[in-house]
């Protein structure tokens, strides 16, 4: 079989096996692209079940990728718990590399595989470990909380990682533990921005952003609203401030799924990732999802043939040196040990208690 290619065919067999899952994405996928995916997928089913292996799917993978072959799917938080309970022998992360490093941190016995060693993040790459070490020498005593969205040997440098969908609680719990009024929060500066402004801690934020969510803008909300009047806006933490304030709700990507599974709006608007949006549809089809949305050209690097080649060749395996991973993990493990986030009794936009500044390194 020659790398990039599959000779598998459409037949009735196929078709019956992902009949449930072209169900889920047809408002998605034409036909056409269904009759090339739909063989691809009923292989790397099988080739999981042979290899004893998992695939965990984040919320921005495409449509034929999160309900076709994903294990386990959702947000950094969610993969990062199931990479550490799974008894798998092998874990295919459809994601990126920071991803699959805190896979490997989590499960240091287990192969842990990503289709594509391109597939990066811009908000990984903006901070190193040995940036975090000069920002602990300025800054002495004060806990350091990390975004999961690093590499590892940046995770090793600090005291507990966070997730958009609890970096108020984590920031709160540092401030606590360390008997400390103000907290370093890295590397997203508008994630800090939007945590500063939910609690009394005080923030030390880092310059890092993510490409996908520092294009959206205010006047991308106020289009919406004057297109379409009804939609309920929902924004990512990693959005400019100026995008939270005009949304009606800001949340993790969990949250927005949890948002529209039990509000069930009319029409809705996701202010984050392309795909997030096809996928929270396939669970709520009564719903109208309306642009705009960004592609992560990251995420998108890995698809079904990379993922069924990575199956089949048992590429490319990711490592992490055994120092920096145990270090890593304890940062890691304090936050899956915490109790998941509260969940909002209301639905609403997370409003500022009051505007304050972060402290930019």
């Amino acid at each position: 079989m020659a790398d990039g290619f599959a000779p598998l065919t459409f037949t009735p067999d196929v078709e019956a096996q992902t009949a449930a899952m072209w169900d889920k994405v047809k408002h998605h996928v034409t036909p056409m692209e269904w009759r090339l995916h739909a063989p691809l997928i009923a292989e790397i089913n099988r080739l999981k079940r042979e290899k004893n292996a998992v695939i965990l799917a984040h919320n921005y993978m495409t449509p034929e990728i999160f309900h076709g072959v994903g294990d386990y799917v959702g947000d950094s938080l969610g993969l990062a718990r199931e990479a550490a309970r799974s008894d798998a022998a092998v874990i295919i992360q459809a994601g990126v590399h920071f991803m699959a490093e805190t896979s490997k941190v989590l499960a240091p016995d287990k192969r842990v595989l990503i289709p594509d060693l391109l597939a990066g993040c811009s908000l990984a790459s903006s901070i190193t470990g040995a940036d975090v070490r000069l920002i602990k020498q300025r800054y002495p005593g004060v806990p350091v909380v990390t975004y999961v969205n690093t590499t590892a040997d940046v995770k090793a440098e600090t005291d507990i990682c966070c997730t958009s969908a609890n970096a108020v609680q984590v920031v709160e719990w540092a401030a606590r533990e360390w008997g400390v009024d103000k907290v370093i929060l890295i590397p997203d500066e508008y994630l800090a921005r939007n945590v500063a402004r939910q609690t009394d801690v005080r923030i030390i934020a880092w310059a890092g952003r993510c490409e996908v969510h520092e294009r959206f803008t205010a006047g991308d909300i106020a289009d919406m609203r004057a297109a379409y009047p009804g939609a309920e806006i929902l924004a990512h933490p990693e959005c400019p401030a100026e995008i939270l304030e005009a949304a009606d709700f800001a949340g993790s990507t969990a949250a927005m799924n949890d948002y529209v599974a039990l509000r069930k709006p009319r029409q809705v608007v996701l202010i984050t990732e392309c795909s997030m949006a096809s996928n929270v549809q396939a669970e709520s089809p009564g719903t109208q999802f309306i642009g705009p949305c960004n592609l992560c050209p990251h995420m998108k690097r890995i698809s079904l043939q990379n993922i069924h080649d990575a199956l089949v060749h048992d590429r490319y395996e990711v490592t992490v040196d055994p120092a920096i991973a145990a270090r890593a993990r304890l940062a890691v493990q304090r936050m899956i040990d915490l109790p998941p986030p509260a969940v909002p009794a209301r639905y609403d936009l997370v409003k500022a208690r009051h505007h304050v500044d972060v402290e930019l390194i």
